[in-house]
């Protein structure tokens, strides 16, 4: 099956996904609405994105809402993604927490997808704790959220298939951090129980989820309007504790959204520092 989709149609679907969940699919995207939601409408009989927008307003058919927005949005990530985000976390910035004795530390991963980097996050933070003992580390709470509630529910389980722990996951780790179920592999219980999954859409308020001192938002903004970068930002930078840390994409750069922060070079890559 192969859609047609017109100009209008793309504007109407356009237009619904910036309301939304804030995505802007920019111009002559038509491919990746084929692409995406090609299996949606067979799997309810729909002909074109008309049918399917139409459906939702009628809300002919249960979470038909929920389903467009996870057929639009890129849910593929791995393990340790660019690597230096994590050695920044063990060699720079938990040696830092460290020192100041915080009792309670708090790291938001922000549209975490399947849970690759949340749970890299508190491998980490182990790993931390068994290298540097003479140098303990407070208690590590890490906030994952993603807007799409069918995404948490399988990154709260943390059972991976082989392939997906193929992608940046070593066999050591693996061996240290999984218990092993035939071809999957699911994440330790001392891994997973320091992780709080929520849903939490970014165009939303999200102050209720309280402050940070390190924010993981990567390559999630270039989804999004200039207009809603700088938003996000603002608010993600009133989130985040003074002095705390966020890291964005490898390409990504924030100086022209916001200028609460600071570039720190680190581990080959960079870190944002609020001001």
């Amino acid at each position: 099956m192969s859609l047609d989709v017109s100009l209008v149609e793309y504007e109407q679907l356009s237009e619904f996904l910036s309301v939304a969940c804030g995505i802007e699919l920019g111009d002559n995207k038509q491919y990746l609405v084929n692409s995406r939601l090609k299996a949606l409408l067979s799997k309810h009989g729909l002909r074109s994105v008309s049918e399917l927008l139409t459906a939702v307003k009628n809300g002919a058919t249960s979470g038909l809402r929920q389903q467009i927005i996870d057929a639009m949005t890129t849910h593929e990530t791995l393990w340790f993604r660019d690597q230096y985000p994590y050695e920044a976390l063990k060699r720079m910035i938990f040696p830092e927490l460290a020192r100041s004795c915080i009792p309670n530390i708090r790291i938001w991963s922000a549209a975490c997808s399947s849970g690759q980097e949340p749970y890299s996050i508190s491998m980490i933070v182990e790993e931390y704790r068994r290298e540097y003992p003479r140098h303990p580390l407070g208690n590590v709470q890490i906030v994952a959220t993603d807007i799409s509630p069918t995404i948490l529910k399988g990154a709260k389980e943390g059972i991976y298939e082989d392939i997906a722990l193929g992608r940046g996951l070593t066999s050591d780790r693996r061996s240290v951090f999984f218990d092993e179920h035939g071809e999957k592999a699911k994440v330790k219980d001392f891994v997973r129980n320091r992780i709080m999954f929520q849903e939490q859409n970014l165009i939303s308020p999200f102050t209720a989820l309280g402050k940070f001192y390190v924010i993981f938002c990567r390559n999630v903004l270039i989804y999004f309007s200039d207009e809603k970068k700088a938003d996000i930002l603002e608010r993600m930078a009133n989130a985040i504790e003074p002095g705390g840390y966020m890291f964005m994409g490898g390409s990504e750069a924030i100086s022209r959204y916001s200028s609460k922060f600071e570039v720190a070079r680190c581990y080959g890559g960079m870190v944002f520092r609020l001001k």
